[in-house]
């Protein structure tokens, strides 16, 4: 079991991230959620080794990490981390960056690690190739290959889909964390990306100015977004008057989803004016006006700007 307890850390006299622990069984996946600067990479930093934890302790199984000052070369051995300045050999061909951290013992087995590897993250076509010769997706593809050569116990991933192209990033994602489930892999990511830490983590952990923000299972964190800052990593968010959609006297806002809005057969206190019309494949992103105000609906059907209709509120469309 990994447990981390981060009490506070700070660069000078700015604190990065305070209150911050969780616990992380073999196999089990964390997502970090967070705004740019919430200190996200900090943490995976101060995991893996490559900072100073003053207050507060970190321990894999009853072993504590000790950090940079207790290690001539920082990191855990068990313990990978792609970061987002991926680490690979430019002059040398993808398996030999792969093998690179393997033992060099057996050269039957070396092959056949290299070429699991190689089809984990799709790169089997380009195992002799040189790696300067790569695009920057593919060189994050053969880091993600080189960070699990040894097999390691714990992978730190910075960002790590953030070079490759959306049509190939899905099925390397499902590829990439069905492997580390299987190989009993903890695996934690600082990410931006909302529907892949709801898709594929076992834990969501949402940061904001370096705290604790929320901390549960994907389906409970999105269930539970009490605020803008909350909701907006999942989607556009509309806030609304609490007695819209009530006969009771509710003060305050509610927050709702596009998907939560519908246009109902009948007439409601929701009447709002188009604006524009945003295919987006499966459905159209309706943008529209109310008394000034903004309000995204997702429909089915393609509506004409200047159109006037109706909107009801159905919560249980959120998930």
């Amino acid at each position: 079991m990994l447990k981390v307890e981060i009490k506070s850390f700070s660069y000078s006299d700015k604190t990065i991230l305070k209150n911050i622990a969780f616990e992380l069984k073999a196999g089990e996946h964390l997502s970090i959620l967070g705004e740019s600067g919430c200190g996200k990479s900090t943490l995976l930093h101060l995991i893996y080794g490559w900072l100073h934890l003053n207050d507060g302790e970190i321990f894999y199984g009853n072993k504590k990490l000790l950090g940079p000052t207790h290690s001539l070369i920082p990191g855990e051995p068990f313990m990978k981390l792609v970061a987002q300045e991926f680490n690979v050999m430019p002059f040398t061909t993808v398996a030999e960056n792969i093998g690179s951290h393997l033992s060099g013992l057996d050269g039957e087995e070396d092959k056949k690690r290299i070429d699991e590897l190689l089809e984990v993250v799709e790169m089997e076509s380009f195992k002799n190739t040189l790696v300067k010769t790569l695009s920057g997706g593919q060189k994050q593809r053969v880091a993600l290959a080189k960070a699990l050569a040894n097999e390691p116990e714990i992978i730190l991933l910075d960002e790590p889909f953030s070079n490759i192209d959306s049509f190939r990033k899905n099925k390397l994602r499902r590829k990439l964390f069905n492997h580390l489930k299987k190989k009993n892999v903890i695996c934690i990511t600082a990410t931006h990306d909302s529907e892949e830490a709801l898709a594929f983590s076992d834990q969501i952990l949402m940061l904001k100015n370096g705290s604790v923000e929320m901390f549960g299972s994907p389906e409970n964190i999105y269930r539970t977004v009490a605020d803008e800052y909350q909701a907006g990593f999942f989607d556009d968010v509309n806030l609304l008057p609490k007695g819209l959609f009530s006969s009771e006297e509710n003060y305050g806002e509610i927050i709702v989803f596009p998907n939560q809005l519908q246009v109902p057969e009948e007439e409601t206190a929701l009447k709002v004016i188009v604006e524009n019309c945003y295919f987006k494949g499966s459905h159209y992103l309706i943008q529209c006006n109310w008394k000034g105000k903004e309000i995204l609906f997702e429909n089915s059907k393609k509506l004409q700007p200047h159109s006037v209709c109706h909107l009801k509120y159905s919560p249980k469309s959120s998930i």
